[in-house]
């Protein structure tokens, strides 16, 4: 057996070697919001460039818009009513101090349409549906289905994310009218029984102060926060850290980011409204 080759300590030019070597500097965890906001837009950009590609996945697309549909149709339903209902009582109280009785049916219908419905569906398609986007999507990450999917030419973002996207905007669209309509008709009910207003006076208020764009304000909104749902449970199911854990932390952050996102988008569309549209009567 031959002996081993004695190692000899590193000499003095190879010190000088190492410390001339530029080391690799690690990520600043202070620039780790920026970057994940970064991917966030551009997966964003990038399901909007998707949408207009060839092959539509028709049938993905149905099966996830009857999904939407069927586990938030009832809850908004459900909530609409007593959110309604408190925003009429609160009115008519209001407006019974400052002597304006007569306007309550008005004020309480275009916050239910402006503000109200467009939250509510909103909240409830991320809790609801966007949760379970991002738990389907994250499992399927980490069981490298995706990365198959990649390796076979198919991409992703146009075969699972673009379906589910457009499924969040469409359901938000079309719920946004159940909603307004469930919430209107709550507010009048307890306005009109609970409060001993008249029925001539709700409806000639709502007339006298609602015009058409706030019922397109009430859409435009419920179809950004859809979309806005959809993006950000996507983009969390697609980036999980840590396996099945990281799923269910990836949920619970996909739900909390589109609230914050929700609020913030919401008082930016009101203000850019107030400033376009005047009011009726202005």
């Amino acid at each position: 057996m031959t002996a081993p080759l004695p190692v000899r300590p590193p000499g003095p030019a190879t010190e000088e070697a190492r410390e001339r070597t530029p080391r690799p500097r690690r990520p600043s965890r202070l620039l780790a919001p920026l970057r994940q906001t970064g991917q966030l837009f551009a997966l964003a950009l990038a399901v909007s460039r998707a949408v207009f590609r060839r092959p539509f996945q028709v049938r993905e697309f149905i099966e996830q818009f009857w999904f939407v549909a069927s586990v938030t149709i009832l809850p908004a339903a459900l909530v609409s009513i007593p959110f309604g209902a408190v925003i009429a009582l609160q009115v008519g109280s209001l407006t019974e101090q400052l002597g304006a009785q007569s306007f309550t049916g008005g004020a309480s219908v275009l916050a239910v349409i402006q503000q109200a419905s467009p939250l509510i569906v909103a909240l409830l398609i991320a809790g609801a549906a966007g949760s379970a986007i991002c738990a389907d999507l994250g499992s399927r990450k980490i069981r490298e289905e995706l990365d198959a999917m990649e390796v076979m030419g198919v991409s992703p973002i146009q075969r699972l994310v673009v379906p589910r996207v457009l499924a969040t905007m469409s359901v938000a669209v079309l719920l946004n009218g159940l909603v307004s309509v469930v919430g209107t008709l709550g507010g009048y009910f307890f306005n009109v029984i609970m409060q001993g207003g008249t029925p001539g006076a709700y409806l000639a208020s709502f007339s006298a102060l609602a015009q058409l764009p706030d019922l397109y304000i009430g859409e435009l909104k419920a179809l950004v926060f859809g979309f806005i749902a959809g993006i950000v449970a996507a983009y969390r199911g697609l980036n999980p850290r840590g396996g099945p854990k990281g799923v269910g932390d990836a949920v619970n952050q996909s739900v909390v980011i589109t609230f914050m996102l929700l609020f913030a988008v919401n008082m930016v569309l009101t203000a850019i409204y107030l400033q376009i549209v005047p009011p009726k009567g202005g």
